[in-house]
């Protein structure tokens, strides 16, 4: 999948694709078939993991007749159906028993953005090693503090990467607490599980086959969310918050890349930067494209809390459908976003002379509030406050990150 309109696309590959979301649902519906098996509901001659039933090609005939009753799932059985009758008859007659078209959908887009978060989370882990080091090697490279556009007073390019840290590990953060809440989705028709308990034969039974479809898939199980959408809008306000952390320090490099200031430039690579009509050009693209990014996120995730809103009933006529697309839109961009961001500090250029420079030009001006509180300071002395300090708080913050992270990885 690649998008001619949103340059840089392809770096998000396969993820939340028609064909990757097809393979999510079926995932689910395998899941949810081999539960009904290990508890008994259906006879072990209906095992089957329905994989080789349904490809990437398929998914344009999908996406076509999912007009006809306003989601994918209903066309997606109809094909999943007539092909398992063919090698698995009574796998066929039990598919999809007990579930609903908002059970399959709700926890393919899950498994979808899953996926999405952590591949943001491991580019969110690049950019903090990478800001770590740029914070602590840049710890007294001093240069002009600028507010509201202005001189403002000095202080260094390390203090500004341990800012940007701290706006990076907020975002991961957010990033690990909402792929800790993305749920599956089992409730049937209503979201009362009448038909799974009808099948299984007590509540209790049902909980045993959500708990089976739910290690399964990995996934962990809750009662039903149908029109309770927090799992979904909680990963759209972290994908935006990574957006923001980025974006701000797109700005910055834009601002700092200026030939006039010169600060911050972008890493040299064949083929970018380059512009159709003016040789002499520059561009700094990887940053233009990050702020793009954070420009466009915070509306999409809007709209997935307006379909929230418009909850309505056991399942919302539109609100529901319009969560879909907005959330492959914004997954699919975070991602594209995260990897540049990644390649951006990676090859981030730190014009330290400039910064020297820049600062002298801006003095006495920058030195005024300075002067104003410790008059008895000499001019050139180092007016940096607790700026050490708060870049060691970032950086202890990052390996605090790093040892959770490996904790979780490691087994008990």
């Amino acid at each position: 999948m690649s998008d001619l309109l949103w340059p840089g696309d392809d770096r998000a590959g396969d993820l939340f694709t028609d064909a990757s979301v097809l393979a999510a649902m079926v995932r689910v519906e395998a899941a949810w078939l081999d539960a009904l098996v290990l508890h008994g509901v259906a006879g072990p001659d209906a095992r089957d993991d329905l994989s080789g039933l349904i490809g990437s090609g398929d998914a344009p005939d999908v996406a076509r007749a999912a007009e006809g009753g306003g989601n994918p799932v209903i066309p997606l059985l109809k094909l999943l159906r007539s092909r398992l009758h063919e090698r698995n008859p009574a796998a066929a007659s039990i598919l999809h028993k007990g579930l609903t078209s908002q059970d399959v959908l709700d926890t393919g887009l899950v498994l979808s953005l899953r996926d999405a978060l952590r591949r943001v989370g491991e580019d969110l882990g690049a950019q903090i090693g990478t800001l770590a080091r740029l914070a602590d090697e840049h710890r007294a490279t001093a240069m002009a503090g600028r507010t509201l556009t202005q001189h403002a007073v000095p202080i260094t390019f390390g203090l500004k990467a341990a800012t940007w840290l701290t706006g990076v590990l907020d975002a991961r953060d957010a990033i690990a607490a909402a792929a800790a809440r993305l749920p599956l989705q089992i409730g049937g028709a209503a979201g009362s599980l009448a038909a799974p308990v009808a099948l299984a034969g007590s509540p209790e039974a049902v909980r045993d086959l959500v708990d089976i479809t739910a290690a399964a898939l990995d996934l962990p199980a809750r009662p039903p969310w149908h029109t309770a959408r927090a799992p979904l809008t909680g990963a759209a306000d972290a994908l935006v918050t990574c957006t923001d952390a980025w974006g701000r320090i797109a700005n910055d490099v834009l601002a700092a890349a200026r030939p006039e200031i010169h600060e911050l430039g972008e890493g040299a690579v064949d083929g970018r930067g380059g512009s159709s009509a003016m040789p002499n050009k520059q561009n700094p693209v990887l940053s233009i494209l990050i702020r793009r990014a954070a420009l466009a996120a915070p509306p999409l995730a809007a709209t997935v809390h307006a379909g929230a809103a418009a909850a309505v009933d056991e399942r919302p006529d539109g609100g529901w459908h319009v969560e879909w697309a907005t959330l492959r839109t914004l997954a699919r961009r975070a991602v594209v976003a995260g990897s540049q961001t990644a390649e951006l500090l990676a090859g981030l250029r730190v014009e330290t002379a400039w910064m020297t420079a820049n600062l002298a030009s801006a003095r006495p001006g920058i030195n005024a509030e300075q002067r104003s509180v410790a008059p008895q300071s000499a001019p050139g002395e180092p007016y940096l406050g607790a700026t050490d300090q708060i870049i060691d708080a970032a950086i202890a913050r990052t390996k605090e990150t790093a040892a959770i992270a490996r904790a979780k990885e490691t087994p008990s």
